[in-house]
């Protein structure tokens, strides 16, 4: 068995920046010209291994290519250049209420959202009571989510994506939306994943958090990678950067 989760191989990412947008066909047409626009490396030849069985964090100042990065991990974006690959079983936890439907129910977007995410109805089934007990919102399960706070969003959101069982869980910095004792509950859900051998990459502002919880970690800058290694070195570089004004 590999001893790398993901492998990021000289990763590039780039938008267009547009300066003057045509609103229509007719003002292309009448122009004679697109818009002018400009490109922007989000990215720039990104290069480290994710090791099994670590808890990896992804640093860095707003700005930096963090969430463009882990977006590229979960296969929401793909690399202008370089590669990414997997080994395992991947699931993602990005945004509040990703993949729900908020006309529909709890209930239901517990079978939406994990057949999205790649379960059978049958998985989703069996583990349908644990997720409504992991997320506190069975009281509020046969409701449509669109009534659902935040909170509700985010807590049966990472239930599901938790109980796909993956090899692999990518997070964004939505647990800061949670209170107090979920955290803990993901914590302790993030030790146990540690326990079993499994790998989670999160983003997160809060340097607290990463050197809590991660052996590992990555600092980019401007899209540029700065440091890679053991977490409380490479945090120490980031803390030594934003106090020498750098970052």
């Amino acid at each position: 068995m590999s001893e790398v989760a993901v492998q990021v191989d000289h990763v590039s990412k780039k938008f267009r920046l547009y300066h003057e947008r045509n609103q229509t066909l007719k003002a292309a047409i009448m122009r004679g010209r697109t818009s002018v626009h400009e490109d922007f490396w989000a990215l720039k030849d990104i290069t480290f291994d994710v090791p099994v069985g670590s808890t990896f964090g992804l640093i860095g100042s707003n700005g930096s290519g963090k969430s463009t990065l882990l977006k590229c991990l979960a296969n929401i974006y793909y690399p202008n250049e370089g590669s990414i690959n997997h080994f395992g079983r991947i699931a993602a936890m990005l945004e509040v209420g990703s993949g729900f439907h908020t006309e529909l129910s709890g209930r239901e977007n517990i079978f939406l959202n994990g057949s999205i995410l790649g379960m059978s109805k049958k998985e989703i089934t069996q583990k349908f009571d644990e997720i409504v007990d992991f997320s506190g919102v069975e009281k509020f399960i046969d409701q449509p989510v669109k009534n659902y706070s935040s909170g509700m969003y985010v807590r049966l959101g990472f239930a599901i994506a938790i109980n796909v069982d993956p090899d692999i869980l990518v997070v964004d910095e939505v647990l800061a939306v949670g209170d107090a004792e979920f955290q803990e509950k993901c914590f302790q859900k993030f030790r146990d994943f540690k326990a079993a051998g499994k790998t989670v990459i999160l983003v997160s502002h809060s340097m607290e958090t990463v050197r809590a919880m991660c052996d590992h970690a990555a600092w980019l800058n401007h899209g540029d990678l700065m440091a890679v290694g053991e977490a409380k070195p490479t945090i120490k570089a980031y803390n030594d950067s934003l106090s020498n004004g750098l970052a």
